[in-house]
């Protein structure tokens, strides 16, 4: 064991390689890194969208305030508890990666069903915490989120409880926040560039033309129609791309902080065996 914990002191954490394994997990098993990223991302997110603008902003409000408000927080629920299955799955994806396997879509989907209600107790928790500190001077907000980056996938691959993974984070993180920092950054500036580039393109794509609005004048609300239907179908596209690759990155990020600290899996099995 010492001869690991020396080869560990050693390293230090690489955003490159954490973006190399990220992008690594995608490309060996898109079908599970993807698929998952579809099914509990993007589709259901989007499906809500559409029933909502299809119902109306005026249905809703006809319900009442007492309705309108609980039906905010169902779908707020879901979508939490959706967001946490999705990076749940994904990190036992990258986590099998980086063990040089590939854990199918079945095996990845468990494991965030597993952990759901610890998952949904921790963002409750993370959300709380980072709305503290956005109130009291934004900073510490930011700081929260970087010391608590990699809790969920800690919950997923240790088996923690909501305050032992915060905790692990926490002990995970330390001597490399800037860097993680940095690789929030650059995340979140790719995220806004490609979402903003797929939002122009598929408006290009399926927005009428003038012409073709003054042909129809009346039937003008078919195309805007269209025009919605055609934003929303790309946007389930680049929802599940962003969602895959934040959640592989996530991850990633966790299997380079837990080998930084605890050295590589596969060495400290090696160690224990030889």
């Amino acid at each position: 064991m010492a001869t690991v914990a020396a080869e560990a002191s050693d390293r230090s954490v690489s955003i490159g390689r954490i973006f190399s394994r990220g992008f690594g997990t995608i490309g060996s098993n898109p079908v599970a890194t993807l698929g998952i990223a579809l099914l509990f991302g993007a589709l259901p997110w989007m499906l809500i969208i559409y029933a909502i603008a299809s119902w109306g902003i005026q249905a809703f409000a006809s319900l009442g305030p007492t309705a309108t408000i609980a039906i905010g927080l169902f779908t707020l629920a879901v979508f939490v508890m959706l967001s946490m299955i999705t990076q749940g799955a994904l990190v036992r994806a990258t986590v099998a990666y980086s063990q040089g396997r590939k854990a199918s879509f079945a095996e990845s989907a468990m494991a965030g069903l597993v952990v759901v209600l610890p998952l949904v107790l921790l963002a409750l928790l993370s959300a709380l915490g980072f709305l503290l500190g956005l109130v009291l001077l934004v900073v510490p907000g930011v700081i929260l989120y970087v010391m608590w980056s990699v809790a969920a996938p800690s919950i997923v691959e240790e088996r923690l409880g909501p305050i032992e993974a915060l905790r692990r984070s926490h002990y995970l993180t330390r001597g490399a926040r800037w860097k993680i920092f940095a690789l929030m950054l650059v995340l979140v500036v790719v995220y806004w560039l490609f979402t903003t580039l797929t939002q122009t393109l598929s408006i290009m794509l399926f927005a009428p033309g003038a012409g073709e609005m003054d042909a129809m004048a009346g039937p003008g609300v078919d195309a805007m129609s269209n025009l919605f239907v055609g934003v929303l179908m790309v946007s389930i596209v680049s929802g599940t791309i962003t969602s895959a690759v934040w959640g592989v990155i996530m991850s990633s990020l966790y299997v380079e902080l837990r080998d930084w600290k605890d050295g590589p899996q596969t060495e400290k099995l090696a160690d224990i065996f030889a």
